[in-house]
């Protein structure tokens, strides 16, 4: 059964990070201070669907949520925030996308994991990364940077909404596309061109993302898909006009395989049984990672 919360004010939700291995699911990129660097130009991160999310928050008193409600609640569309002391978490509903509820948890001086979003097989995460080709003959493992994380939460029957961030990156105009498959071998050329299914149009085009000077840029979309559609397909990021000719990798490409997280009461673990290490050990490890 989930646990009792008690709600104090109206918040958002947020979607959960349960993939490959990541537990922590709000991020920062390495070589990015986003504590000196301010975000671009806002763009509208709401959507007319709402949907709900699971936070698990450092919360010491009542006092603790009220803070983490307040400053949710600043955002546009959150409809309804609760939070549980005991269990240290927070669900959040409404329409505000997920890497804007991340951010207003941060600006309180707590960090936050995302633990779950919408129902059952309803969600989804890319995490995006460099894979630039080898150079001068060396065929080593390339080097992958995240940059990116698309978070997928479908809300009705053919609609989903992807919450994609992206940073430390050249400033300019992305396009986001789902691919037609799921081969990350040689990067982004080996993905295969953009999803259709069984359709002639191209429903794998998200549309365009906007990077600003300081290499940060984000989209919130309401797109005609179902979350299981699209599980193990690549997801790629680049600036790169595939009209021109074929995608090539480069440092301001990003891909990544779109894989199933859980559903807002889907994941209730506090250790991890592999490593031992709690859920907030590690998040530490994957901070040193680049992600945050």
């Amino acid at each position: 059964m989930p646990p009792k919360f008690t709600p104090i004010r109206l918040f958002t939700t947020t979607s959960l990070l349960a993939v490959a291995g990541y537990s922590a699911y709000q991020y920062r990129f390495s070589n990015i201070n986003s504590k000196t660097t301010p975000p671009t130009s806002p763009k509208k991160m709401t959507v007319d669907n709402s949907f709900e999310t699971l936070f698990a928050v450092p919360l010491s008193c009542d006092g603790c949520i009220k803070a983490v409600s307040d400053s949710l609640y600043k955002l546009g569309g959150i409809n309804n925030v609760e939070g549980n002391l005991e269990d240290q978490l927070v669900s959040v509903k409404g329409t505000a996308a997920p890497s804007a509820i991340v951010e207003a948890i941060q600006a309180t001086g707590r960090d936050a994991i995302l633990r779950g979003s919408g129902a059952s097989d309803s969600a989804a995460v890319s995490i995006l990364e460099t894979f630039e080709d080898p150079v001068d003959g060396n065929y080593e493992e390339p080097s992958r940077d995240v940059r990116g994380l698309a978070r997928m939460v479908q809300v009705s029957s053919g609609r989903t909404l992807v919450d994609l961030t992206i940073r430390g990156v050249s400033p300019g105009t992305y396009r986001a596309s789902i691919r037609a498959y799921g081969d990350l071998k040689n990067g982004a050329t080996s993905t295969g061109p953009v999803w259709s299914g069984d359709d002639q149009k191209l429903r794998g085009d998200l549309g365009l993302v906007e990077v600003g000077k300081d290499g940060r840029g984000g989209s919130f979309i309401d797109h005609g898909f179902q979350i299981w559609e699209v599980i193990g397909h690549a997801m790629v990021l680049t600036r790169q006009d595939e009209k021109a000719e074929p995608l090539k990798n480069d440092k301001d490409t990003v891909v990544g395989i779109i894989a199933r997280s859980a559903g807002m009461w889907d994941n209730d673990k506090t250790v991890c049984s592999c490593t031992g290490k709690t859920l907030w050990e590690e998040r530490k490890d994957e901070v040193n990672k680049g992600m945050l």
